[in-house]
């Protein structure tokens, strides 16, 4: 992490004040790695009657098939009660589901216990979720992604309060204060892209009024944001160094291993090299990314029930997701000793922003925006307004 040389730098919940809890789904059928394994369960659901489908919906006390809930927003499911309900899966929707895992979930109301709407009414192509990962083992202390993150227990704070890429959600004035130390004013994405760079554990991020630095640390964030948020161009190690299947894997890998001096990843019989070692010991929120992303795909689901229904043999689209992954990750490592070598100087301290009146932010701020400029459905088809 970032050296400092002061210990006042401001929260990074002053600087982005608004943050929402994670969704908390209630069960875990609703999401998966692959999107047809989604809309075979929900056909499962509604083809079962009575106490079946209601065993297969793993009812909760915030969650049964006779819940009356609101249309997510944004989504066309419907708002019948379960209980009732008939017709196709809602279209699956990428989400976060963990730490570099990039899964589907469908989006609809009534499978999820919290679903925390604000989100859901913010979130466009222009939108950013930053999720907060402390780990003191190294990891990142933030993770960024365009889709909506499902990640507990950290909070998610998004870089705008409204849909568009309108109204950031930074600490009101401090873009007018950076720009008189910094001597140019300073984009809501290049704030975020010097958070990324410089948080420290304690998930304070020290500024400062050294425009040159700065300059720096938000290229290296962008960096950061770019192979974080994995849009637009495909990163790619350079030649020799990218990961490629050298044994095809099995129809159904259940084991992984690595082999630090071949740097090889295992699967079963199944072997992809080169891995660097920086990519396998990659770590977030405490946990080993590559093994838990494998274990989410090769864990035994108990029979009989909604979530045992998924591929029957590994997808290619798998495989190309794990080359893609191990890439991002070993481009990750590689970016940590910029990181750490970044020596913020010229401090824009908390103590400065509260003189300036930037700090405290208004409560306001930590509250979110009122956004809906359409009719919401409610439950049972009636008609919410916000």
């Amino acid at each position: 992490m970032p050296s400092v040389t002061h210990d006042d730098a401001p929260l990074l919940a002053d600087l982005m004040p608004w943050s929402v809890a994670p969704p908390r789904l209630g069960r875990g059928w609703p999401t998966g790695p692959d999107a047809a394994s989604l809309k075979a369960r929900w056909d499962a659901l509604l083809k079962a009657e009575g106490p079946d489908r209601e065993a297969l919906f793993e009812p909760t006390r915030s969650r049964t098939l006779h819940s009356a809930v609101s249309q997510l927003p944004g989504q066309s499911s419907g708002t019948d009660k379960l209980i009732r309900a008939s017709g196709s899966c809602p279209q699956p929707v990428r989400v976060l589901h963990a730490p570099f895992d990039e899964q589907w979930l469908i989006p609809d109301h009534r499978l999820i216990d919290a679903a925390r709407p604000e989100l859901w009414r913010v979130a466009d192509e222009q939108q950013v979720f930053v999720v907060e990962t402390p780990s003191q083992t190294g990891g990142p202390q933030l993770l960024a992604t365009s889709h909506l993150p499902l990640l507990r227990p950290g909070r998610i704070r998004p870089l705008y309060r409204r849909p568009g890429g309108t109204e950031p959600n930074l600490a009101p004035g401090l873009v007018d204060h950076l720009s008189t130390r910094l001597g140019h004013s300073p984009a809501p994405s290049d704030l975020l892209a010097w958070t990324m760079a410089t948080v420290r554990p304690d998930l304070t991020v020290p500024l400062t009024e050294d425009a040159e630095l700065w300059s720096h640390g938000v290229e290296l964030g962008r960096r950061i944001l770019w192979l974080m948020r994995r849009d637009g161009d495909r990163p790619k190690l350079p030649g020799g160094r990218r990961p490629y299947v050298r044994t095809p894997l099995p129809s159904r890998p259940f084991t992984i291993d690595y082999d630090r001096d071949e740097e090889t990843l295992l699967l079963d019989e199944g072997r992809i090299s080169p891995v660097p070692p920086e990519a396998w010991d990659f770590e977030a929120a405490g946990v080993r990314v590559l093994e838990q992303w494998f274990a989410t795909r090769a864990a035994e689901a108990e029979p009989g029930v909604l979530a045992a229904i998924r591929p029957v043999t590994w997808p290619q689209s798998w495989t190309s997701e794990l080359l893609a992954l191990i890439t991002v990750l070993a481009l990750l490592a590689e970016l940590r000793p910029q990181q750490e070598e970044l020596t913020v100087t010229a401090p824009v301290t908390a103590s400065e922003l509260h003189k300036a009146g930037v700090l405290p932010v208004p409560e306001t701020a930590r509250r979110p925006a009122s956004v809906l400029d359409h009719h919401e459905e409610g439950p049972e088809g009636q008609f919410a307004l916000l």
